[in-house]
């Protein structure tokens, strides 16, 4: 990492960065906290500045809430995770984001390039690309591919937990890799240049995804199993490299009981900083960015409960994923979530051009690279 504003500014006389009259009158001696306020004042408006993706937004039951949030949040737009259920589901939730954007075009972007994000940043909206975190609308047939591109798709996450036609999910037992199908499927996707997503694939398929595809891989809500063992969504060092090496992305995903056990003693807003640093570490400050995999207003502001949001994960989930409640870190379950990360890359030492990559333009690099103009 670079040297950061913060080690840079502690080198530098407050009175060369501040008129003296002006710093006697706000600080009354205590040069640390008009330090930190400056550094805080700095770190917002290269936030505001940014270019900010979200690399999976769960976009069910979108409503005023959420439309607040996503103004608060600052984001330039995200992934927006739809039904997947079959064919017909998906359609119709294309459908409706369809209408939703074209209701609002003072707020949102149809988001099919990496430039639609840059115009969305210019004109203050939010740009939305639209996919499936499963292969299930194919319902056996490649060529509804070509359908859901063409009614906008621009990412597919190959399989979701358990197996699938394509290959096997992250807790199906047999952990084989990606079927014949599978490769064709991938194939096409990299034809018409529809992101392939290995976020829930089991370690054989992820380890196929990436070597199959001609095209860079996103593994865009995950974290790193250095650092969360044996947690079946996790991956590992050798798979974030190959990733990485390939030109892909891995987005860190906000959801607090897959970063680590015990939430709120060992596991915090920290050991989420720990994941990003451990991913940068292996992947090169270019492969790294943020998921949230939720909601925009959060996990609370849905009205998650006990009894309608862990207890029914206990019986969907195997107990390999370790679901925990609450399941969210506080200071990732607002619409400012980035803001806070944004924050603590500072303190860690990130450069602002590295704070940026993260924050959103290694999802937009990877954009460029990836979907067809």
């Amino acid at each position: 990492m670079s040297t950061s504003r913060r080690n840079f500014i502690k080198t530098l006389p407050l009175a060369a960065l501040i008129p003296q009259q002006a710093l006697s009158s706000i600080t009354g001696g205590n040069m640390n906290a008009l330090a930190s306020t400056f550094l805080l004042e700095n770190i917002n408006e290269i936030y505001d500045k940014a270019i900010v993706i979200d690399g999976l937004v769960i976009t069910r039951n979108w409503n005023e809430v959420a439309d607040k949030a996503l103004v608060k949040s600052g984001y330039t737009g995200f992934n927006a995770s739809l039904d997947s259920r079959s064919l017909q589901s998906a359609l119709a939730s294309l459908s409706e984001w369809h209408l939703r954007i074209k209701n609002n075009p003072d707020r949102f972007i149809k988001a099919t390039s990496a430039e639609d994000f840059i115009r969305a940043k210019k004109e203050g909206k939010a740009a939305v690309m639209m996919g499936f975190q499963n292969t299930t609308p194919l319902e056996k047939s490649l060529d509804n591919m070509d359908i859901l591109y063409q009614a906008g798709t621009r990412w597919i996450q190959l399989t979701y937990n358990p197996r699938n036609l394509v290959g096997d999910g992250c807790t199906e037992r047999t952990n084989a890799g990606l079927s014949d199908y599978g490769i064709e499927v991938v194939e096409r996707m990299n034809d018409l240049g529809i992101i392939v997503d290995l976020s829930h694939c089991g370690q054989a398929t992820t380890n196929d995804g990436i070597k199959f595809s001609r095209s860079p891989v996103s593994i865009n809500h995950s974290m790193c199993e250095a650092l969360h063992k044996n947690h079946p969504r996790a991956k590992t060092d050798a798979q974030i490299k190959a990733m990485a090496d390939k030109g892909g992305v891995l987005g860190i995903i906000c959801l607090g009981y897959m970063i680590g056990p015990n939430l709120g003693t060992e596991t915090t807003l920290e050991t989420y900083m720990d994941h990003i640093e451990h991913a940068v570490k292996i992947g090169g400050i270019d492969h790294v960015a943020l998921a949230a995999d939720f909601a925009v207003q959060g996990l609370q502001a849905t009205g998650a409960t006990k009894e309608n949001w862990y207890e029914p994960r206990l019986t969907r989930f195997k107990p390999s994923y370790k679901v925990q409640w609450p399941p969210w870190i506080p200071e990732l379950d607002t619409p400012d979530r980035y803001r806070n990360v944004a924050r603590l890359l500072d303190q860690r030492g990130f450069s602002t051009g590295e704070i940026e990559k993260i924050l959103g333009q290694n999802w937009l690099r990877f954009f460029r690279e990836t979907l067809k103009p």
